[in-house]
């Protein structure tokens, strides 16, 4: 399941988190993003007991877009102990980021 992140929230579930977290940044108005919905929905259905997956709404959360330099939307970051370890900018195609999902989980 994927759910909503804001930005009072980011510091207890994703810098704070143990496990990989996975966050799309997108707005509600854009076309590739709205693509994207139902990938990071399938792949939170195969991965999502071992990261965290998260959406972040871009116009509602000007902050923490500002902090992680979002100037392209869908923007999608893995997060690995705090930190951004991968960012993807633009529609990324299944495969890829399951690859990176991989990637981050050590598999």
């Amino acid at each position: 399941m994927v759910k909503q992140l804001t930005e009072n929230m980011f510091d207890a579930e994703v810098a704070g988190a143990a496990e990989p977290v996975i966050v799309d940044f997108y707005a509600d108005w854009c076309g590739p993003c709205k693509m994207m919905g139902p990938i990071i929905e399938d792949l939170s259905n195969d991965y999502g007991d071992r990261m965290n997956f998260y959406k972040c709404n871009v116009d509602e959360n000007g902050e923490l877009s500002q902090k992680f330099g979002i100037m392209s939307i869908p923007t999608v970051i893995i997060f690995k102990g705090g930190e951004a370890a991968e960012t993807m900018v633009g529609a990324q195609p299944k495969e890829k980021l399951e690859d990176s999902i991989k990637k981050a989980l050590g598999a």
